[in-house]
């Protein structure tokens, strides 16, 4: 068997088979690091045993074998531990072949994230905030939310354009930000996030913002997910308040904790 570096398009199929064994989604975090990774495809001769994505050369994204090399699913993990000079994997723990190969290798698990799904439950919103105002941002917002999020987002212009950015005014003040990034890897879904103007903290304001983008998903028929640093406490108390629930971590695995 050999490793034979591919294009994400040419093995689409192979993703598609790969996100079918998730047992939860992945959130947007994840899925940037996988879009931007490098993809080798592994191979019997002819045949297609499987694949995997490395990050930036030094980071494990992806490990997928097809059900019917499963018997040598180890064998080839460590090959590519061996090929590569790798320092992590981000492993999602809905992804149980991975999990189960990490874990093989005795390798230095650290928290990452958690994955967030949508309970479904209807919540209300704060009375108190029903006269706020929730929208698509423009580009008449593009200063007002530099200004308040700084470096926590990237690519304003873009995301404007794209749809991914919603504001939350309370008359002139600026209150908050929603973000929302469409499913690349897998269709139908949606992450959203937020960020919160700090004098206006503590309020439920990120919790209305989720509600809204919440909502905004179920109208536009998109499953809304989300994520969350593991140690982000307050993020993910916000999360859950508005009817997001974790059964699921994303490990970052370090290969030799000690460098």
């Amino acid at each position: 068997m050999f490793f034979k570096k591919s294009l994400i398009h040419e093995i689409k199929h192979l993703v598609n088979d790969y996100s079918k064994t998730l047992s939860s989604p992945i959130d947007s975090f994840l899925e940037q690091h996988i879009l931007s990774s490098d993809f080798y495809v592994i191979l019997d001769g002819s045949e297609e045993v499987g694949y995997y994505a490395i990050h930036h050369d030094e980071l494990l994204t992806q490990f997928y074998i097809k059900p019917s090399y499963l018997k040598v699913a180890q064998e080839l993990f460590s090959k590519v531990i061996e090929n590569h000079t790798l320092k992590s994997l981000f492993v999602p723990t809905c992804d149980e072949l991975f999990v189960s190969l990490a874990l093989d290798k005795d390798f230095h698990v650290t928290k990452q994230a958690y994955f967030f799904q949508d309970s479904h439950i209807d919540l209300p919103e704060k009375e108190s905030l029903q006269g706020d105002i929730f929208a698509p941002a423009t580009f008449d917002d593009l200063i007002p939310m530099q200004q308040m999020c700084g470096d926590f987002l990237d690519q304003y212009e873009y995301r404007i354009t794209n749809g991914e950015l919603f504001t939350y005014y309370r008359g002139s003040v600026l209150l908050g930000v929603g973000v929302l990034e469409k499913g690349r890897i897998l269709n139908g879904l949606a992450s959203i996030g937020m960020f919160t103007n700090e004098k206006y903290r503590n309020q439920g304001i990120g919790r209305n913002i989720i509600l809204k983008l919440r909502k905004w998903c179920y109208s536009h028929q998109l499953e809304p997910i989300c994520g969350c640093w593991y140690y982000n406490e307050a993020s993910k108390r916000t999360l859950e308040s508005a009817g997001m629930i974790t059964k699921t971590r994303l490990l970052n695995i370090k290969v030799n904790p000690s460098e």
